[in-house]
């Protein structure tokens, strides 16, 4: 685990506590509703288990993605393979690149962060394959942060859990918007799983801006993860 890509500075991942935590991740999900698929560990692919980044799942498809970092690449066929008893999976292609962490779904729209790990061509690919289901798209510059998802969430039907750089961005315009203060954009990751929402720990001004929504909360640690750069919604793909 310690030896994924990660630009923190918050030095090396526990991994005794790592498994605690994903084991509490797990159990959430559990509690709200969802039967979960724990795969097993992909020698080699020190950054598998953040699964989201490797495939894009809507009630009809799934987009097996061609991941942005050369080092992710080989965690696909994994993936595909456990995606397709419930799905048909289609694959992003060369050139184009795009991670899952990118790709924020509301409704019939999908937001497609334009990021390091995300290109032009593979954000036209992935909004082309879900054109032909009814959905329509946009293209977002990720100017901060890892992914698009790193700071901008749906947390409600209409409303979206964003960082301060996102606040005025005219693509979000539509939507009700809680800004997450700029000491606390860690919490901007939260994961909204069947009318509840599970957010990281200890941050104290974001849960209490959410609890305004009246949506159950369920707080969960993930140190271990954000030494990797990683965070809630990383860690499954829901569908």
């Amino acid at each position: 685990m310690a030896a994924g890509i990660t630009t923190s500075a918050l030095g090396p991942p526990d991994y005794k506590k790592a498994l605690e935590q994903f084991d509490a991740y797990v159990e959430a999900l559990g509690k709200c509703g969802l039967s979960v698929i724990v795969l097993d560990p992909l020698e080699g692919h020190p950054d598998a288990h953040f699964v989201e980044d490797a495939a894009v799942v809507t009630p009809e498809i799934a987009i097996i993605t061609n991941p942005g970092a050369a080092s992710r690449k080989g965690e696909v066929t994994s993936i595909a393979a456990a995606l397709k008893p419930f799905r048909k999976c289609v694959w992003i292609q060369t050139p184009g690149t795009i991670d899952g962490g990118d790709v924020l779904t509301i409704g019939r729209h999908v937001f497609i962060g334009l990021s390091d790990r995300t290109n032009a061509d593979g954000a036209r690919q992935l909004g082309d394959a879900l054109a032909g289901f009814g959905y329509t798209w946009t293209p977002v510059p990720v100017a901060a942060g890892l992914h698009f998802k790193s700071s901008v969430n749906a947390v409600g039907r209409d409303t979206l859990l964003i960082t301060q750089p996102f606040a005025a961005h005219p693509a979000l315009a539509g939507f009700d918007r809680i800004v997450v203060s700029p000491q606390e954009e860690y919490a901007g990751n939260t994961l909204l799983v069947n009318g509840h929402l599970i957010m990281p720990a200890d941050f104290p001004d974001t849960r209490q801006k959410l609890q305004a929504l009246e949506t159950p909360i369920i707080e969960l640690d993930t140190s271990e993860f954000r030494k990797m750069d990683g965070g809630l919604t990383c860690l499954s793909l829901r569908f």
